[in-house]
């Protein structure tokens, strides 16, 4: 097995090389190759409803799991909260340390606001209320349609688990039969994860040509701050908490190498959800609660999308030479901590976020964003890899907090 994921990872890294390459040297050709990581993307997420559906149902089976089932979500909540408040600071702190925004003086009345009206429209026109009405699926099946949330699915789940217990022996066959679903289910993710080097270097390869390196020199320096945070981010917040609960992140990016390059390659978290609660798994984390802590993290624990809202917002109102008071940065920091709740690990996602971020902050214009259009992509790739080593470290976190971590063979586990 641990071969056989070798082999993978090397085929997905040479992979995302090559289709960088084709994207630089022959860009039409490059762009043509779109289907292959839309179409890998669309495997993926055709079992993720499925899989996250049975997995939380039979990590709640048996007798006495209501009451952890609302403890494990307390603490998980309380710990995406705390985690994605720090994200939010951190780019606020960095964006007004390096302002790489700063010297443009980019006039307003220049800028194409009909480039983001799109974006801005679909995104700012579900309030808060509507957006909770639409955690609720309209069906049971809609959950599974393809077109929910990942958070419908986990209502369902949730809802079908806690009748499950209820019914007591009566309920052993169905959770016998939902147990040989999930394992058909995740053969057929195995199956799909081969084809992850075509799915990684088509993307890549259009990302690299429909884009190209000349998009990147104007917004190198808001590039280069994001990245940056990104690395401060994760080496030193989840690093210390990483510490602090016991464990190496250094050998717990090495253990997940395979998922990292994947999504490095097709600029989406998805991709890797039912790849990293296994892998969690593995190192010993609880079922139960891997399979509610990942799920709810890819809508509430988003630490990339969370430092890309301010700095993006702060890099167009530096640009746009807004002076904004320390008021002004908290309140769209307060906004930013609402607006990233929800968010998918769907590529584009942080881009409509941000849309919807600025479109209740009258002081910076929507149309601003049309300052980062064209590298939005590439940075799409640095916010997916940040939110999901944070999902993967609120897990284990979760785990050894709720006193369901196999310390030992995480240990043993992360060392190879």
């Amino acid at each position: 097995m641990a071969k056989s994921g070798a082999r993978l990872y090397l085929w997905v890294l040479m992979a995302v090389a090559a289709g960088a390459t084709l994207g630089l040297l022959a860009p039409a050709q490059a762009v043509a190759l779109k289907p292959l990581g839309d179409g890998f993307i669309a495997l993926v997420k055709m079992l993720i409803g499925p899989l996250i559906f049975c997995t939380v149902v039979l990590g709640m089976a048996g007798g006495g799991q209501m009451k952890k089932v609302g403890r494990v979500g307390g603490k998980a909540l309380l710990y995406f909260e705390v985690v994605s408040t720090v994200a939010l600071a951190i780019g606020l702190v960095v964006m007004n340390w390096l302002r790489p925004g700063q010297g443009f003086h980019v006039n307003p009345a220049t800028l194409d606001a009909h480039a983001v009206a799109g974006y801005a429209k679909a995104a700012a026109q579900q309030s808060v209320p509507e957006y909770i009405l639409h955690l609720i699926p309209k069906t049971l099946t809609d959950a599974f349609s393809g077109q929910g949330d990942l958070l419908q699915v986990l209502l369902v789940a949730l809802l079908f688990g806690a009748s499950l217990n209820a019914l007591g022996e009566r309920g052993i066959p169905v959770q016998q039969a939902i147990a040989r679903l999930s394992e058909v289910l995740f053969g057929m993710m195995n199956q799909i994860m081969k084809l992850a080097p075509l799915g990684a270097g088509g993307a890549m390869a259009f990302t690299m040509g429909k884009y190209g390196v000349h998009a990147l020199a104007p917004l190198m320096s808001l590039m280069g701050s994001f990245y940056l945070t990104c690395v401060i981010f994760i080496g030193g917040v989840l690093g210390l908490i990483s510490a602090f609960c016991g464990f190496s992140l250094w050998r717990f990016l090495g253990y997940i190498k395979e998922e990292l390059v994947t999504v490095l390659g097709t600029s989406s978290s998805e991709t890797v959800l039912i790849p990293l609660m296994n892998k969690l798994e593995e190192a010993g984390c609880a079922r139960s609660v891997v399979g509610l802590v990942v799920p709810a993290g890819y809508s509430f624990n988003l630490d990339g999308t969370n430092i890309y809202l301010t700095m993006a917002a702060l890099f167009v109102a530096q640009a746009l030479d807004l002076d904004l008071t320390l008021g002004q940065q908290l309140s769209l920091l307060g906004v930013a901590m609402l607006t990233s709740k929800g968010a998918s690990g769907v590529t584009g996602s942080g881009f409509i976020t941000l849309a919807a971020t600025l479109a209740v902050v009258p002081t910076i214009p929507v149309a601003g964003l049309t300052l980062i259009l064209g590298v939005d992509r590439f940075m799409s790739e640095a916010r997916a890899l940040t939110n999901f080593i944070g999902n993967g470290v609120a897990a284990i976190v979760i785990s050894r907090w709720e006193g369901e971590l196999d310390k030992k063979r995480l240990l043993q586990v992360l060392a190879g």
